[in-house]
């Protein structure tokens, strides 16, 4: 009996000796402030600072192949941690971001083209036809936006995608998996006017298919006293949200109804 314990507390100092040697033999080295960095990141994994996830990030951004404020969904006072960390100067503050849904063609005001009863995605109506709306270019409102979010910053009313802005952080994900290109990352202004619109069609053929489509004619930015409507020809209008002072006229003067605040 004692030689069995003997014999089984010899091979246990045996092997813990092993595995004490292996743990330091093949001990991978890690950056102390790569550990440091990844404490301070959301975690969201949402690849919009152009990497695969926050563990590569915090690996590119310790080693300098990354920006201390390439995390969008950290913003600012992920920034400033990120620079404490790596011994660098705080970046300046930037102006906020969030995503925009450029479209309001919603129920009755947009004309479909047929009846749509296959997956309930955007991608996979999208893929069937170009999808059941007559404009090619408009929401489809089956909120693909919405199930890609990884703040749960977008929900869908009645078909349309209502963006939060105090939980959007502008990661792009939504912009990207959109397949109309019908959401963008904009300057946040909660007061200002936006042209909400993705129409690339004449303006003959928007009339057709939309009721609030914008049909580029331009009339809201004669009236713009402070230049913050920009018109392309052939293109929509655009509103700068920091030239824009909220008076009203070019709202008055559209007739489409495409000019409101988002």
């Amino acid at each position: 009996m004692i030689q069995a314990i003997v014999s089984l507390g010899g091979l246990g100092l045996v092997f813990g000796g092993i595995l004490a040697f292996a743990s330091k033999k093949f001990a991978v080295y890690v950056d102390p402030k790569v550990e440091a960095i990844r404490e301070v990141l959301p975690g969201a994994n949402c690849g919009a600072c152009g990497f695969a996830g926050c563990a590569n990030f915090s690996d590119a951004v310790a080693a300098g192949d990354a920006g201390v404020a390439d995390c969008i969904p950290g913003g600012s006072d992920c920034a400033g941690q990120i620079a404490d960390i790596l011994g660098m100067p705080k970046p300046e503050e930037g102006v906020k971001l969030v995503a925009q849904v450029n479209c309001i063609g919603f129920g009755e005001a947009a004309a479909d083209s047929f009846i749509y009863d296959g997956v309930l995605t955007c991608t996979a109506a999208n893929a069937f036809f170009d999808g059941y709306k007559e404009c090619k270019y408009g929401c489809l409102g089956l909120g693909t936006c919405a199930q890609v979010c990884p703040f749960d910053a977008i929900t869908m009313k009645n078909g349309k995608p209502i963006v939060d802005p105090e939980l959007c952080k502008a990661c792009n994900k939504c912009v990207t998996e959109c397949p109309r290109g019908v959401v963008s990352i904009v300057n946040y202004n909660p007061q200002a006017y936006a042209v909400l619109c993705n129409s690339k069609d004449k303006g003959k053929q928007t009339k057709i298919f939309c009721q609030v489509g914008c049909i580029g004619c331009g009339a809201c930015a004669k009236v713009c006293e402070a230049n913050a409507i920009a018109m392309e020809k052939g293109k929509l209008a655009t509103i700068d949200p920091a030239l824009c002072t909220v008076c009203g006229s070019c709202v008055e003067k559209c007739k489409r109804d495409c000019i409101v605040v988002p």
